[in-house]
């Protein structure tokens, strides 16, 4: 009986291991590849130090469940320790856990309403050029102006690249080629974050107006509770399709904003 539970501990810590050294290597390409054609490097580094720590963590804990490093017998102080770890990624895991689903669940809902404004989020341009979900998120303020033909879209984002075009140029400049007329686009491109898009756009239009946000299915939580944190009173959300192969990695991301809201309110 005691050589099944260990060989079920041992297969459980070597299934661990390799899912996280799996998920840290997917990490490292989809950061590395991102910083190196980003303007914004070092908050991209930033997150991408975070996301290794949490995978350090996780490894450390299934390299425990296979090896039994923090329970061998006479050593009380690596035992307590052990305790501890095991206590702070229980904490970790159910916190990312809920955080996720939460993120997940509310990028799947699209609100019924139609407020005059439509706040569409820009995305860090990569080589100069639209990333796939930055144009996602174009493609969703096209076919939400055409279901509402009175909206008026506030395209955000600076962050400019050595061009000098910003985020929110480049999406103007999109959606006018494929026929959107100018009076039906507001620009705000001098905001380098998510918190600075809503700050200025409050300024122009007022918190009063009621808005739909639309940018990508993992950023929509955080992005309606920025919205209201930076004084919009009626907000809802029109979430955009995201690529596949980065969703994981754009989830953890959020969760890591979010943890960050939670526990140090930035």
């Amino acid at each position: 009986m005691g050589d099944k539970k260990m060989n079920a501990g041992h297969l459980a810590g070597d299934i661990l291991i390799f899912l996280t050294v799996a998920f840290a290597v997917y990490l490292s390409v989809v950061m590395i590849r991102r910083i190196n054609a980003v303007v914004l490097k070092d908050s991209y580094r930033k997150v991408f130090y975070l996301e290794l720590f949490i995978c350090a963590v996780f490894l450390l804990c299934a390299l425990d469940i296979r090896f039994s490093i923090f329970t061998w017998k006479g050593r009380s102080l690596l035992t307590a320790i052990g305790w501890i770890l095991r206590l702070t990624v229980c904490m970790l895991t159910i916190s990312v856990i809920i955080l996720a689903a939460k993120i997940t669940i509310k990028g799947l809902r699209t609100s019924d309403e139609h407020p005059g404004y439509a706040i569409v989020l820009g995305l860090a341009l990569e080589y100069g050029e639209p990333s796939e979900d930055l144009i996602k998120r174009i493609d969703t303020a096209e076919q939400y102006l055409k279901s509402a033909p009175g909206t008026v879209l506030v395209l955000t984002g600076g962050n400019p690249d050595d061009s000098g075009k910003t985020e929110a140029e480049v999406m103007r400049d999109i959606l006018k080629e494929r026929g959107v007329d100018a009076k039906h686009m507001i620009l705000e491109d001098a905001a380098g974050s998510t918190r600075e898009n809503f700050e200025n756009v409050v300024q122009i239009i007022g918190g009063d107006e009621p808005v739909i946000v639309i940018t990508s299915n993992y950023h929509m939580d955080r992005a309606v509770f920025t919205a209201k944190k930076a004084g919009f009173s009626r907000v809802s959300g029109c979430p955009a399709p995201s690529s596949l192969t980065y969703y994981p990695a754009n989830v953890l991301w959020e969760v890591l904003m979010e943890l960050n809201e939670l526990t140090l309110g930035l």
